[in-house]
């Protein structure tokens, strides 16, 4: 991500495509008719060795490893404008076990916890891959300028996040993503990565064994670019925000990297499993004001630095759920409690319960809390005197695209990292771990692909025959169509469906329901109103696609996994059943269906099981 690859002004961002043109070896706008074969639209064709989809940490970090390993035909895509990716959202901190607050701490007690708080539905290799080379990912990150909190002596800072056992949230205020991703990007600068801007990609081009490239659009041209790669790195995010209570921006999470391969023969695995955070925002939707801020996190932090939880009756009442861990404990058990509160009548005017930090100083806040701070100060609530309200909202998605040890796919050189990646986190993520996995399966990722890259390849004439010019086709029709149903109505219809049937409390008859309601949604969006290339319906269009997806495997994992585990609790099954101590695949079969299959899990290496045997655990009364 060179300086003028990266520059936010319009006339840098000409200079990075005219580099870009030199560079590769085709970058031609080609027209089907010229070449015989139909009326599919004009498209700029792109070669390139590895497509990086999604320029936030995980794309970022496998694009500086590959640089690092002298691999220079690289593009990152962003679906958005340099520096806006989602990981500016995550605040709260990124794990590692430093030992700087708590020398005991190591690696393998960091393994333990994350199995325990994903319920061991993990696979432990990969958590072991990642837990083992946070400190050094960590340093590392503070070589290239991260702007971390430190102590008075100049270290790393760390604090508690929830279900921990020791002090291991390395932060920065509660701006972390924002200033990783900012060290990040700036040493992808430094080693010239290319990247180009504004590029949403609609389908992956695969003959169902190996992935050949990519089809999008540019969102600001409103032209279609068709890339040819030989190797493709999803890091295009999560899905969490198909429910109408999420943490992200409309225009993200959508579940665009888990449909895409998905789509392209890759299979899905764990997306039952999507994590309610327990605070985000409540807030009265009436409120001009105030609603756009609606489900919006507040980060765990904020407890981890001491905020404790209030009920409308004033009673601080984790005391009940959790006396041990209170507000500390995970974030399954926290939402439950919050939702369980607000359903017996207990809860504030606007769903929620309180969060306070006004016994702590107002200097504290102001150091640790800036951006919370700043925040509610700019909506009229001081948190140094006054609660906030919050509620539960979808936060994460556990599951994702199942891969190998090396982030690798069923396909063949088509890889997932990030949030689009299942089987680190199990049934249940613990809090600090997100951005923890970026940078982790980055450099795995990374790796593996730097051994093996043998150039950009060519696109079979069947894949072009078959997918391509059809693709192009939908594409240009969906432009400026006039349907019947509104493509925003379509979208939000959606989003409440899931957080009606698919929600924190689940059982057999709603996700059925659910399930029928999704099958007459997608008949909606298959005539849906959108605008041009450029506008955001025609986005949304797309989006909705994706979403459809998602939204199907979520119902589909939930109906099938009759028990409770984690982040996904069944009312009719709320118990966890041993027998259910497996992950659930789905595959694509002919005629587009889903099929499940279920899959065991591994075995922790002796070292990490003895973590596990040792059995660490926070007791929150240390924070008092």
């Amino acid at each position: 991500m060179a300086g003028r690859a990266l520059a936010r002004d319009a006339h840098t961002r000409v200079t990075q495509y005219i580099r870009l043109e030199t560079q590769y070896s085709v970058m031609s706008r080609i027209d089907s008719d010229d070449e015989g074969t139909g009326s599919a639209p004009e498209y700029e064709h792109v070669d390139v060795s590895v497509l990086v989809i999604g320029a936030g940490a995980a794309g970022a970090r496998t694009a500086i490893e590959l640089a690092e390993r002298g691999v220079d035909d690289v593009l990152v895509l962003g679906k958005r404008s340099h520096g806006d990716a989602h990981t500016t959202w995550a605040r709260g901190g990124i794990n590692g076990a430093l030992g700087t607050r708590d020398p005991e701490d190591d690696w393998t007690i960091h393994a333990a916890d994350t199995l325990n708080e994903g319920h061991f539905l993990n696979d432990p290799a990969k958590v072991e891959a990642v837990t083992r080379q946070m400190p050094e990912r960590l340093r590392e990150l503070d070589d290239w300028g991260m702007a971390y909190s430190r102590t008075d002596d100049g270290d790393i800072d760390q604090r508690y996040f929830g279900a921990q056992s020791f002090r291991r949230t390395a932060f920065a205020g509660d701006h972390t993503g924002e200033s990783m991703l900012q060290a990040l990007v700036e040493r992808a600068q430094t080693l010239e990565v290319p990247y180009r801007e504004n590029v949403m990609i609609t389908k992956l081009l695969s003959d169902g064994t190996r992935v050949h490239g990519a089809v999008g659009f540019d969102t600001d041209a409103g032209e279609f670019v068709v890339f040819n790669a030989g190797t493709v790195v999803l890091a295009a995010g999560g899905y969490a925000a198909i429910y109408d209570r999420h943490t992200s921006r409309d225009d993200e999470n959508n579940g665009d990297g888990p449909a895409l391969a998905f789509d392209a023969g890759a299979a899905l695995m764990d997306m039952e499993f999507v994590q309610f955070h327990p605070t985000g925002m409540a807030v009265d939707e009436s409120d001009p004001e105030w609603a756009p801020w609606s489900g919006r996190l507040v980060t765990e932090a904020v407890r981890g630095e001491g905020g404790r939880l209030f009920n409308a009756d004033s009673e601080r009442f984790m005391e009940r759920y959790s006396p041990d861990q209170m507000e500390l404990d995970a974030r399954d058990v926290v939402a439950r409690a919050i939702a369980k509160e607000v359903a017996e009548g207990r809860g504030t005017d606007r769903g929620g319960v309180y969060l306070d930090i006004s016994h702590r100083d107002r200097a504290f806040i102001e150091e640790r809390l800036p951006r919370m701070y700043e925040r509610f100060m700019d909506l009229g609530v001081d948190m140094a005197t006054d609660s906030v309200e919050v509620a539960p909202t979808a936060h994460y998605g556990m599951g994702g695209v199942a891969v190998d040890d090396h982030g690798e796919t069923s396909v063949e050189g088509l890889f997932a990292i990030g949030e689009t990646m299942a089987g680190v986190h199990g049934a249940n993520r613990l809090g600090g771990n997100s951005l923890a996995e970026t940078v982790a399966f980055g450099v795995i990722a990374g790796e593996r692909i730097a051994d093996r890259v043998t150039g950009p390849g060519s696109i079979p004439d069947s894949v072009r025959d078959d997918v391509v010019l059809p693709h192009l086709d939908e594409l240009a029709a969906m432009a400026d169509h006039d349907g019947s149903h509104d493509v925003r109505e379509v979208f939000e219809a959606l989003q409440s469906l899931m957080w009606r049937h698919a929600g924190i409390l689940r059982d057999e008859d709603t996700l059925e329901a659910g399930l029928e309601e999704l099958a007459r949604l997608r008949t909606r969006a298959a005539d849906m109103t959108a605008g041009p290339m450029t506008s955001e319906s025609y986005e949304l269009a797309v989006d909705v696609g994706f979403m459809l997806t998602s939204a199907e495997a979520v119902l589909r994992g939930a109906l099938e996994r009759t028990e409770s585990r984690g982040a996904h609790h069944r009312t009719d099954h709320p118990t966890t059943d041993a027998d259910w101590q497996r992950n659930i695949h789905f595959e694509k079969v002919d005629i587009g269906a889903m099929t499940a299959s279920t899959h065991p899990v591994g075995t922790p290496s002796p070292t990490v099981q003895q973590a596990l045997d040792d059995d660490h655990e926070l007791d929150y009364h240390q924070l008092e």
